[in-house]
């Protein structure tokens, strides 16, 4: 029986870069979605739309929950000075919600394309003949 990151590499085998930067990219994004219970239901939905290996994407936001839990205050806290003033748990959720959007989302794309430049220039690497000393 594999452990938990053996299947989740055995679940990678095979996809471009672009796929494992997608998967780990949006898994770390809906994984730390501040409404509790909802980014499993977030990963379901972006594996389907976007055609990649759900059980790598559930991994990925489960891996991730920690992070989840110790952003939920930090982005009520962003979200509070962009959207301002409401009170109550709807508030804070609305609040949480846009800290996420505000800097979770555009730090997602950035983890994307450096996952990508940095797994193609893996790829490269490895697919480069051994150098042989004459």
């Amino acid at each position: 029986m594999r452990s938990l990151p053996g299947r989740f590499i055995a679940a990678l085998e095979g996809l471009s870069p672009e796929k494992v930067a997608l998967i780990v990219a949006v898994g770390f994004v809906l994984g730390t979605f501040p409404v509790l219970g909802f980014s499993s239901l977030l990963c379901a939905a972006a594996a389907l739309a976007l055609r990649v290996n759900l059980p790598a994407l559930q991994v990925v936001g489960q891996a991730v929950t920690p992070a989840q839990y110790a952003l939920l205050v930090p982005l009520a806290r962003i979200g509070t000075r962009v959207v301002g003033l409401r009170s109550g748990l709807g508030g804070a959720m609305v609040h949480a919600v846009a800290g996420w959007l505000c800097v979770c989302v555009p730090l997602g794309i950035v983890l994307y394309v450096t996952l990508v430049f940095w797994m193609r220039g893996r790829a490269r690497h490895a697919l480069r003949p051994a150098e042989t000393a004459a």
